[in-house]
Parts: C-alpha cells; structure tokens; sequence
C-alpha cells in the first residue's frame, strides 16, 4: 500500500508499472483471487459494490498450518481431541475467522487487505466492498463467494460466462446440470483462477453472484510475480540473465 509502488496483477493493471518503478509489489493471494474473478465485468457496466466470503485453506499459512490440519484431522477420527498449535481454535471439522488480528472497526487483517488493495489495483478509491475472510479446513486453494453489484440493471447470465469465456487466466467451471462448480480441488496446481456458479441476485436486479477459486500458492502468490517479471522481460524492462544471477 505504499504511495507511488504499483501492486500489479498483470492481467488487470500492468500498466500501472511505469518506467522508472525499480520495486513492483506482489498482492495479498486473496485479493487476486478475488480481482482475477471481478476485473473481467468491469466490460459489461460500471462496478459499485462487492460482497465477498472466503473459504481460505491451510496452505494460505504455510507448511505447518496444513500439517497440522492432517495431524488434527487424525486424531478427530482416532477418537482423540484435536491440539491447535499454529493457529487458535481446532482446525479439524471446523471454521472459524481468518487468523489474524482485528482492527478497530472490527475486520481482520486480511480484510482490511483485500479490500484496500483491491481499490488500489482496479485504481477505484471509493469502491464500495465488503469482506468476510474464513479459515476452512481444506489444504490447498482459496473459495471465495462474491456478490457483484452494477449502477444499472445488471448484466445477463450469457453475458457473464462471455466474459469470462475469454478473459486471460480465467477457466469457466459453470455447469448447472452436473452441479458442477469451482473447487479448490480442482483449483489446486493449476495457474488459471475458476470461476462460475453464475447466478442472478434474486435481492437485488443490479447484481450477479458467482464463485470463484483458485491456488493462492501459483496465481495467488508465486506465479504472479514470475508473471510480472515475464510480462517485464517481453518488453525489454528485465534482464534474464541478470535475474538468473540475482537467484
């Protein structure tokens, strides 16, 4: 959230790297996850609010946190009380609100990143977004359930899958007859983010809802930079060898 550092997604904003900027910034893995998933409608009307829920998995705390996770998970089923170690509550057949401290107007730190980076990487100061971060005991890949809502009537469910039918990093998993819908699953070890369960709000004519998931160890952490420095690399900004050396 420094001033004047870009925080770039690169299918989103990569022109938001000017060409004196020597230090680019890598975004929270949820708030990409989100972007990947809301930047896509920005084509099909102007963006007022988003509601959005997480479902983050142990992964998002590294290696211990999905450890214990497994270890928990043995125990519960041996019989045998689950012992938090890494995180606060027992993981194991549980949930519970994402592991970071609360601010003073009561969201969570993760939160509160999601959505002040979000506003700085779509460049929208005001935009009106509301989020609920939950740790869910599953081991790799971040679910996210968003509510998308226009200034005017919102767009058409065929017009949605449109969008993201060719939007860059983004795999429509949509099928209604199947019951078939993003997974962290089948999110895990995969670059693309998936998106669907695309729906109508029956609340509301201006908005949509869909799913969204994604690995936040490739898209949301590790692949986005390697992007970036790809993207850089592409327009002549970033020495190959230099940064073989730099490693």
């Amino acid at each position: 959230m420094e001033p004047g550092v870009p925080l770039v997604i690169p299918e989103i904003n990569l022109d938001a790297i000017g060409p004196a900027d020597r230090l680019i910034a890598n975004p929270n893995c949820t708030a990409i996850i989100l972007l990947m998933a809301i930047a896509p409608l920005r084509t099909l009307g102007t963006i007022e609010r988003v509601i959005v829920s997480t479902y983050q998995s142990a992964s998002g705390g590294g290696a211990a946190v999905m450890q214990e996770l497994e270890d928990q998970t043995r125990a519960v089923l041996d019989g045998r009380e689950p012992e938090p170690r890494h995180l606060p509550h027992p993981y194991a057949f549980n949930l519970f609100s994402h592991n970071t401290p609360i601010n003073a107007d009561g969201l969570n730190e993760e939160e509160a990143k999601v959505i002040e980076e979000s506003r700085k990487i779509l460049g929208e100061t005001n935009l009106r977004i509301n989020v609920t971060c939950v740790r869910v005991p599953v081991l790799r890949a971040h679910t996210e359930s968003i509510t998308v809502e226009f200034s005017g009537v919102a767009p058409s469910e065929d017009e949605v899958r449109d969008v993201f039918g060719r939007a860059p990093g983004v795999i429509l998993v949509d099928d209604r007859a199947a019951n078939h819908f993003p997974m962290p699953r089948e999110a895990s070890g995969r670059a693309e983010v998936l998106v669907g369960r695309i729906r109508r709000d029956p609340s509301h004519p201006n908005a949509i809802c869909l799913m969204a998931s994604g690995d936040q160890l490739l898209k949301g952490a590790a692949l986005n930079a390697v992007q970036i420095a790809e993207r850089l690399m592409q327009a002549g900004r970033l020495d190959p060898v230099g940064l073989a050396g730099a490693g």
